[in-house]
């Protein structure tokens, strides 16, 4: 089956996630997420992306990200992976034992407006919804926390709208019913994640139109 196509353009938002293989845990204490948020801040050294958003999760991390290059979004997360995947079969003398992911990482487009606030709650609430803690900005390893003034390793990027007053209670406030269905269906087909003009004027400009339509076999004819 071939990739679905993906976008990486300068100066556009995007959700990028990436799952352990076969769902597996790629963080198992304290100290792996503190390792990989160690990386995070070496790739952002190395490669011209910024970082507005975050969560690490047991076995998967969300991010959303701007590269400031065509294609650095791409090379900033392939260095990640490969290189939080080394170290962690290092430290857990786990070399040869397979992969640490369960492939490369899958993304989408995001408009700049009330659905990248969307997009930033449902990352910063992560935790919160999977009940790994009661209030989603006690989860150690999100922006939320970084944001409210926790000790964090890796720094993040100002927003390109204005967070709203009360930001804190608004994550904590589950999505509704159709932010949440249009949002799993960008996460799971990669297609833009906006109002419908713009996601269809999006889809066209990066070359996306096939995320659009529905997945699966065209029906046989009888």
């Amino acid at each position: 089956m071939p990739r679905p196509p993906r976008s990486d353009v300068a100066g556009q938002l995007y959700h990028a996630l990436n799952r352990g293989n076969a769902r597996q845990p790629i963080f198992h204490k304290d100290a792996d997420y503190e390792a990989f948020e160690c990386i995070l801040k070496e790739g952002l050294e190395k490669y011209p992306v910024d970082l507005l958003c975050y969560q690490w999760m047991p076995n998967h991390w969300h991010m959303v990200l701007m590269p400031r290059e065509d294609g650095a979004m791409g090379r900033f997360l392939y260095w990640v992976s490969m290189t939080h995947a080394a170290r962690h079969h290092a430290h857990y003398s786990a070399t040869g034992t397979g992969h640490l992911y369960q492939g490369r990482f899958k993304s989408f487009p995001v408009q700049s407006d009330e659905h990248f606030l969307v997009v930033c709650r449902y990352v910063e609430r992560n935790a919160l919804a999977a009940r790994l803690v009661e209030r989603a900005e006690d989860w150690r390893f999100g922006s939320l926390y970084n944001w409210n003034g926790g000790k964090c390793g890796v720094s993040l990027t100002k927003w390109p709208i204005r967070r709203p007053p009360g930001w804190i209670a608004r994550v904590n406030q589950a999505l509704n019913e159709k932010e949440e269905k249009q949002l799993q269906r960008a996460i799971a087909r990669s297609q833009p994640f906006g109002d419908p003009s713009w996601v269809e004027s999006t889809a066209r400009k990066h070359n996306l139109e096939s995320t659009l339509h529905n997945l699966g076999r065209p029906r046989k004819l009888t």
